[in-house]
């Protein structure tokens, strides 16, 4: 599915607006934004954007529209691609240099006490740069949402979004880093090169068994917080959307059947996080049998996938195959979260209509409810590391903050991410991964 804005000259009479809606409704598109954007003496321009299956369904409905006397399509276009024309990120000064004390101020000479001063104390870096407040988004784009191994160019788009995300919920700079390197000591060694400028690193898009490998060693040799996004990110999210489904049905989420099907990076992480919360049956479906040893190694059983649908009470899928799950599959009062982007192993719809009593996507079960809040409470914690406490106590701020008769808090409300961000940092504090000296402090 994709969205396509329509831009159309609608001529002053009466019930034209419904003639265009009847239209839509008719070819199966659904009408999304509607924004006037001209209004002339005998006409009104408006852009309307539709959900449609692909190109040619686009144009078939642009054709429709034309049909329609009194209506002209403009033009019609890819509203993604219209969004990202020119990427979606800048650098900005936080301080405006006006006078010639200003530059005195912040360059030379006074920048070499500031720069002295921290060789005197690195500590100090935290208090008078940006470094703090500054997270690397790191990948090497082998596995990109659905679309595999698309190259680390292809992947910018993705790492921008995240970067927007940091921003507007978290407070935080992130700067995209795109790494042509496929082999973990290449990556790492990059990495470790460029980690002086950063507070924190965010790996993101990389595929397994590499990923695990990437995110320990890194783990093991940078004196900041690392986290692999899909691994963990996803899986903060997941536990957290499990607690509330449960908590609905009335169902103990430690005493339920936990089912993944997909060991990769973001099943294996949701798979290995429902562990650590005290999940007594956690079992998994995955063709690759590379994966099994890891997922045993942490209490995880293997299983085919008509057993796991037909045993697990909460079933979590991360296989990158749309339409894996068929509805005769899905149980009574299941609880299903199909996580492929950007087509899922099973609609939403489709599951609930089959008895599923919940039932969501990737898009809304995501990891941009977590990471933005993890990290802002890494940072003002001047933690080293993200600990299993913080990720806990991540899943649980939102699940507490779900609404009634909802998995997920929305995504899109700051006062979310806010205390998210409150909820690790206290955890980082109470674990003993707190560092004061290196906290960020104005985040």
């Amino acid at each position: 599915m994709l969205d396509t804005t329509y831009r159309v000259r609608i001529r002053h009479r009466a019930g034209q607006l419904a003639k265009l809606a009847q239209a839509i409704g008719e070819r199966e598109g659904l009408i999304g934004d509607v924004t006037s954007v001209k209004l002339g003496r005998e006409a009104t321009i408006r852009e309307i954007t539709v959900e449609v299956r692909d190109d040619d369904h686009a144009e078939e409905i642009a054709e429709q529209l034309d049909a329609i006397d009194g209506i002209e399509v403009l033009w019609h276009r890819d509203r993604a691609l219209m969004r990202h024309e020119g990427g979606k990120l800048t650098v900005e000064a936080k301080i405006e240099v006006r006078t010639l004390q200003d530059t005195r101020d912040i360059y030379t000479p006074g920048v070499a006490r500031v720069a002295q001063a921290i060789a005197d104390d690195p500590a100090l870096a935290s208090r008078y740069t940006t470094i703090a407040r500054t997270v690397a988004i790191c990948t090497n784009g082998t596995r990109v949402l659905g679309l595999g191994d698309i190259g680390p160019r292809a992947a910018m788009p993705v790492m921008e979004g995240k970067a927007v995300f940091y921003r507007q919920f978290a407070g935080i700079s992130a700067v995209p880093i795109l790494i042509d390197a496929s082999e973990p000591d290449d990556f790492v060694a990059t990495v470790k090169r460029i980690a002086p400028t950063f507070g924190g690193i965010h790996l993101e898009d990389i595929s397994a068994p590499e990923c695990f490998e990437i995110e320990r060693r890194l783990i093991d040799e940078l004196p900041i917080p690392v986290m692999h996004d899909d691994v963990h990110g996803t899986a903060v999210v997941a536990l957290a959307a499990a607690i509330v489904a449960c908590r609905q049905v009335g169902i103990e989420l430690h005493r339920a059947t936990v089912g993944q099907l997909g060991l990769g990076a973001a099943g294996f992480g949701i798979a290995a996080l429902m562990v650590d919360a005290g999940v007594e049956r956690v079992v998994a479906s995955d063709p690759n049998a590379a994966s099994h040893a890891r997922a045993a190694d942490k209490g995880i059983a293997i299983a085919e996938l008509d057993e796991v649908m037909a045993t697990a009470d909460v079933v979590v899928a991360t296989t990158g195959r749309p339409g894996l799950i068929e509805p005769a599959m899905v149980r009574d009062g299941q609880v299903i979260l199909a996580l492929t982007n950007p087509d899922p192993e099973i609609r939403p719809d489709d599951a609930l209509a089959a008895g599923a009593a919940f039932a969501l996507e990737g898009s809304i079960v995501n990891n941009v409810l977590g990471y933005p809040g993890i990290f802002r409470g890494a940072l003002l914690a001047g933690a080293e590391d993200i600990d299993l406490e913080m990720k806990l106590a991540a899943a649980r701020a939102i699940a507490d903050l779900a609404e009634r008769s909802e998995l997920v808090p929305d995504a899109l409300d700051p006062s979310v991410h806010q205390q998210v961000a409150e909820a690790v940092r206290e955890a980082a504090e109470r674990s003993g991964a707190a560092r004061p000296e290196l906290a960020a402090p104005d985040l």
